[in-house]
């Protein structure tokens, strides 16, 4: 998945440039000038009229010493959010949206464990093995966009639903270490009550996920939506009939899976192996 960089799509832009015009407004309410204002906050005047102008994303810091300096009142502050969705790249907002709209979540992954469930160390683990790589600014901004995502892992009113084949669970990203700790975190996320995590074994020999990851999502509305991100395409599946086939094909991965409960006792023995 490539990173969109800031302003890259007009939503994430506008999103700036408004936080932009506040911040000015506010500075110039205090009649500071923006060089007398990056004095005050730690910042240079090219860092301040960058975020004015809407070309860079302030970071939280900024916000926080901006809205001291020039007694805002909580205003500035109150744009954390804002500024914190528009960090992420337009293909994970669009998820996301679709993810708060589910009731229920299903994902096959087969090469890395899927990314609700990832701890922070193994995230950053899989995006430092991408290549070409990425900046550390870009994984930041990977990482905390994913570690926002995962707070529908604790929403009990959505199902959750994971296979893993056994390979995702083997391979040491980040070394064992942090292959351990990730897999203790299955374990703790797979005792949640909406929360089922299965998994496929290497030595069935049927397995109907070879084609590859890809999650199903099923909507408040009742509509179902599907999505696949493979190499360097992310698509959202609408069409009705690649619905039925990926519906049919995640049903039967489920069946030859190993039962919620029998696979965390796998993912115990495989705990003890690593």
């Amino acid at each position: 998945m490539s990173v969109e960089p800031y302003g890259a799509d007009e939503e994430s832009a506008a999103v700036l440039r408004t936080v932009g015009r506040v911040i000015k407004m506010c500075r110039e309410r205090a009649g500071l000038t923006q060089a007398a204002l990056g004095a005050q906050i730690g910042y240079s005047e090219e860092q301040v009229s960058s975020v004015e102008r809407g070309r860079r994303a302030p970071m939280e810091e900024f916000l926080d010493a901006a809205d001291r300096a020039l007694e805002a009142n909580g205003l500035i502050i109150a744009l954390k959010g804002d500024v914190e969705k528009a960090r992420f790249p337009k293909k994970v907002r669009d998820l996301a949206k679709l993810e708060a709209q589910a009731v229920e979540i299903c994902s096959y992954d087969n090469s890395v464990v899927n990314g609700l469930l990832q701890t922070e160390e193994y995230q950053r683990a899989v995006f430092r093995s991408r290549r070409p790589a990425f900046t550390e600014e870009q994984v930041d901004q990977l990482v905390r966009a994913r570690l926002a995502r995962q707070e529908i892992v604790t929403r009990t009113d959505t199902a959750l639903s994971f296979v893993h084949d056994e390979a995702a669970l083997r391979r040491p990203v980040g070394g064992k270490m942090v292959l351990r700790r990730q897999l203790e975190r299955l374990l703790e996320v797979g005792q949640m009550p909406h929360v089922e995590i299965q998994v496929l074994p290497l030595e069935s020999e049927d397995n109907g996920g070879l084609d590859g990851p890809f999650h199903l999502l099923r909507l408040r509305d009742g509509a179902t939506v599907g999505h696949s991100d493979i190499q360097l395409v992310s698509r959202l599946i609408s069409d009705r009939r690649e619905l039925q086939i990926l519906e049919l094909r995640y049903g039967i991965i489920r069946a030859q899976a190993l039962t919620p409960r029998t696979s965390l006792t796998y993912i115990e023995k495989l705990l003890g192996e690593t």
